[in-house]
């Protein structure tokens, strides 16, 4: 059985992810900070491939740093750089289908040879952040456009306009704001403007073959220009047809070339007849030539002409739509002045969950940031400082973990317990938590603390009998995004601004 998944249904999808975004809560945690080798990598440098498994989920709160709510969202596409030395492709409605029909095996490209609109290059930002998308780009066989050349455009009105000889269509303009949190090197930031040029009519055709024999003669202005109605479901578009050495020119700015005289609107289909009675020597097209046929029209041999649909509301009416929107942009920053935020370890994990719960309050968690690591609160008295991501150990207990950090100002350990041997495990295989007034002692640096044994809060943290556990309660919500990295190295003055593109 035959089947696709078509465009629409993928930007269905992230329209639902984003609203779902806003209305939910989400966050991005980091996570991991003991290296790779520790889960059998073979170096630290050699991150596993994540796994879609019910199993690895308890994992990644095992060793969970830290996490903050995502409310940072935008609509994102592939970035494209306008350049004088480019060349772009077009807007063709057509692109990936058949050129007869709905069905055949031979596929309509574009210049750059896409078989799909939204994986061509028919769009491209300004150094001053202004979006255009390329109505036509001077290839009518679309076998290879030349570069754009000329200065970089600043037209922002509603019209389309030539730049050199390609037609191009303002879309929006990137705010400040946008261009901060979402501009990266291979994506940027998509918004509705409600520019619209027209309501579905048509403002490009193709004159793939000129077609010979035309006269020139006995049309308007030099007597080589002519016009034709265009056939269709729409109404009022009357293309220009310009003749010279008995062939039509292809579509352009001059006097020289052919164009639109009358946009129409309404088309979802339109086509160009040039062998019936429909060419007129006038630009309303009420007079037609002499005999008003191709055969009396010089006996010519018919030019074939491609003419290209705008969207349904107009090129620039919903640009995420028309741009390829199905990305969705989730950024957060994790920065020094955030409560909870891990200040001077590494980790090796990004990632997402939906609707974690609040330990504090059983419910569904709504606290800015979040601190995920277990922490115990010293007593005085104790000796030397703990080390991060040493191993640290409870005598008493036989309970097992590593360091996250040492707040030795308020005498706060933060620490992970991960499911493996030496990192969280105790000796027997089993997660034993740290419990009760004993010693807590470090492997390397020989540090040694007894837990208050009093109910306090201290720098955010509240502590019960010296002990909090984390701020998100382990195993909830649904973690659905998961990425390994390489080590990223922390400083208490460094801000991480994290950028997770979904794909629909």
């Amino acid at each position: 059985m035959a089947a696709i998944i078509t465009e629409k249904f993928r930007q269905s999808n992230a329209d639902a992810f984003f609203a779902d975004v806003a209305s939910s809560k989400y966050y991005m945690f980091v996570g991991k900070h003991s290296p790779w080798t520790s889960e059998g990598a073979t170096t630290d440098n050699n991150p596993p491939t994540p796994v879609d498994s019910i199993a690895p989920e308890s994992y990644y709160w095992d060793d969970m740093l830290a996490a903050k709510l995502i409310s940072s969202k935008s609509f994102v596409v592939p970035r494209r750089d306008w350049s004088a030395t480019s060349a772009f492709d077009m807007y063709r409605h057509d692109v990936g289908g058949v050129s007869t029909g709905n069905y055949g095996t031979t596929k309509t490209t574009s210049s750059s040879g896409a078989t799909n609109l939204f994986d061509s290059t028919f769009y491209f930002k300004t150094s001053t952040h202004n979006v255009y998308k390329v109505l036509y780009n001077a290839d009518p066989l679309q076998t290879g456009a030349g570069n754009i050349g000329g200065t970089e455009p600043t037209n922002t009105g509603n019209a389309p306009f030539f730049s050199g000889s390609y037609l191009l269509k303002f879309m929006y303009t990137m705010s400040t704001t946008d261009v901060v949190n979402y501009l990266t090197t291979d994506f940027m930031p998509v918004r509705v403007n409600a520019n619209s040029a027209a309501n579905r009519g048509v403002f490009v055709f193709m004159v793939t073959s000129g077609g010979s024999g035309y006269p020139t003669t006995g049309g308007e202005s030099n007597g080589n220009v002519f016009y034709t109605k265009l056939r269709g479901d729409g109404s009022g578009a009357i293309a220009k047809l310009v003749v010279s050495g008995g062939a039509i020119q292809v579509f352009g700015s001059t006097s020289s070339n052919s164009s639109m005289q009358a946009n129409g609107t309404g088309y979802s289909f339109a086509t160009f007849d040039l062998a019936g009675t429909n060419i007129y020597t006038d630009s309303s097209a009420s007079t037609l030539i002499s005999g008003g046929t191709l055969t009396d029209w010089n006996g010519a041999t018919a030019g074939t002409i491609k003419a290209i649909i705008d969207p349904a509301d107009g090129h620039g009416n919903d640009d995420i739509e028309e741009l390829g929107g199905h990305y969705v942009m989730l950024q957060s920053k994790f920065e020094p002045t955030d409560a909870d935020a891990v200040q001077v370890n590494d980790f090796r994990r990004v990632g997402i969950v939906k609707n974690p719960t609040d330990t504090a309050t059983n419910s569904v968690a709504s606290l800015s940031t979040a601190r995920t690591t277990n922490a115990i609160h010293m007593a005085s008295g104790g000796s030397g400082a703990y080390q991060v991501d040493e191993k640290i150990t409870q005598a008493s207990t036989g309970a097992q973990g590593r360091v996250v950090e040492w707040d030795a100002t308020n005498r706060i350990l933060y620490y992970v317990q991960e499911k493996y041997s030496t990192y969280g495990l105790d000796t027997s295989g089993n997660l034993t938590l740290f419990s009760g007034l004993n010693a807590v002692t470090g492997a390397t640096s020989s540090a040694a603390f007894t837990p208050n044994d009093t109910d306090t809060a201290v720098n955010g943290v509240s502590f019960t009998d010296g002990y909090a556990v984390p701020e998100l309660s382990r195993d909830t919500g649904e973690i659905i995004y998961v990425e390994n990295r390489r080590a990223i190295s922390r400083a208490s003055d460094q801000t991480e601004d994290i950028k997770v593109v979904v794909e629909f």
